[in-house]
């Protein structure tokens, strides 16, 4: 894939001369899943949490990632660490969930108790162990990185460094401050889907034109770049103009419609429903008008009036496509991340969202709400097509009649996706095994 790295290419992908076919097997086969808990996330960098959740000495947040997991703390010397959370004594998991003040990490099975740096410092009745010496029991290290507010993690202790990883998206995404965003909330929701059907519906815009009509009129989908590093991808979308597929004659009330339908609560909770345009600012763009609205309630919701962001960027979102399984999308005043995580069995996955926002320098850390949420909750708009598609994509893959999916040159991120599996889990090109 050396010739995809950087490249720079259209929306309608990259001039491949026939359709991608790729088993169905990938997304329903317990055998292909075992191969990726063997071969794929023991090996990958995985966004855990963000810094907001771990932000002083004692806190913690532990990812549960298939049959895998992982405890993220900052320790009393404000150096975070990771750890595989399993005790050493009878592999009892030492953690669930997330919280602050921590001290050490104990087991409640038989109170065995490590320090916040992993080492070992006490257990009950130790004589009945004989000769045991704590530096041969510390708990095992996960590597862990930081980038865009969020924490990763490898379970590899040779994985290659972060940075590495990530290739070319900090630098394509530095003009965004991404430093500036605080998160606010997480939610964790449980589907009915294998995690490819979910990360593939936030993986390309193909869709947009059937499953979310609703926004073409405040959404160009066609003049909309891609670009395709190794393993990572992203997709430039510009907002508040529509979509060509349209024609010419959208009138700024038909774009103005589809951005309150779809987006409105962006420019606060009285543009949540349908309303007449209002007048645009002297000279100006409904463009302009929608950043300007968008500013006034950032402001008066996070004391944040977003200085440096234009209408152009306000309104432009950068969607990063992390190898496997994260998509970062970046607005000028939020940031969403979209995680989509294996279940227990194939066709089971969880997805993961966190909610950023941009804040004011010297703003006052606040703790993410963490909030378990059902497949039928209310996900808004357009988020809750996609939760709903996804559990229908995924009953319709065990038709006996579908052997492969057929992908377009549009949805080159999900193709490039499923080549970097293919490297991972050693397989040839449109394997199934």
């Amino acid at each position: 894939m050396a010739e995809r790295v950087g490249a720079s290419i259209t929306a309608s992908g990259m001039a491949n001369p026939s359709p991608t076919l790729v088993p169905k097997a990938r997304y329903v086969s317990p055998e292909f899943a075992a191969l990726e808990a063997e071969r794929l996330w023991p090996r990958v960098w995985q966004v855990a949490c963000t810094l907001d959740h771990v932000a002083e000495p004692g806190d913690w947040f532990t990812l549960k990632s298939g049959r895998y997991s992982v405890i993220v703390v900052r320790g009393e010397d404000g150096v975070l660490r990771a750890f595989q959370n399993v005790c050493r004594h009878r592999g009892n998991a030492l953690c669930q969930g997330s919280g602050s003040g921590l001290r050490e990490l104990r087991c409640r099975y038989h109170r065995w108790s490590w320090d916040l740096h992993g080492r070992l410092q006490g257990m009950p009745s130790r004589q009945g162990f004989g000769e045991l010496r704590d530096q041969d029991f510390p708990l095992f290290p996960v590597a862990v990185g930081e980038w865009a507010r969020l924490v990763f993690v490898n379970l590899d202790p040779g994985a290659m460094p972060l940075e590495e990883w990530l290739e070319g998206v900090p630098a394509d995404a530095a003009a965004a401050r991404l430093d500036e965003f605080r998160c606010v909330a997480t939610m964790t929701t449980p589907l009915e889907a294998n995690w490819k059907v979910i990360a593939d519906g936030f993986s390309e815009t193909y869709h947009v034109q059937g499953l979310h009509r609703e926004m073409l009129g405040s959404m160009d989908d066609i003049d909309a770049p891609q670009r395709l590093w190794s393993r990572h991808g992203v997709s430039y979308q510009d907002y508040g103009v529509p979509s060509p597929r349209l024609g010419p004659d959208v009138t700024d009330q038909m774009v103005w419609d589809s951005w309150v339908a779809t987006q409105g609560e962006r420019m606060g909770p009285e543009y949540a429903k349908a309303c007449p345009v209002p007048p645009l600012p002297p000279g100006g763009t409904l463009r302009d008008l929608i950043a300007e609205k968008i500013r006034g309630h950032h402001a008066k919701t996070f004391g944040c009036d977003l200085p440096g962001i234009d209408a152009r960027s306000m309104l432009r979102l950068s969607q990063y496509n992390l190898f496997p399984n994260a998509t970062v999308l970046v607005w000028g005043e939020m940031l969403n991340v979209l995680i989509a995580r294996p279940g227990p069995a194939p066709d089971r996955g969880e997805l993961v969202a966190f909610l950023l926002y941009r804040m004011a320098p010297g703003a006052p850390r606040l703790r993410p709400v963490d909030a378990p949420m059902s497949a039928d909750a209310d996900f808004g708009f357009v988020l809750g097509q996609d939760v709903a598609m996804a559990q229908t994509v995924q009953q319709g893959l065990h038709q006996p009649g579908l052997t492969h999916l057929a992908l377009s040159n549009e949805e080159c991120r999900i193709i490039n996706m499923h080549r970097c599996l293919e490297s991972f889990l050693g397989i040839a090109p449109g394997a199934s095994l």
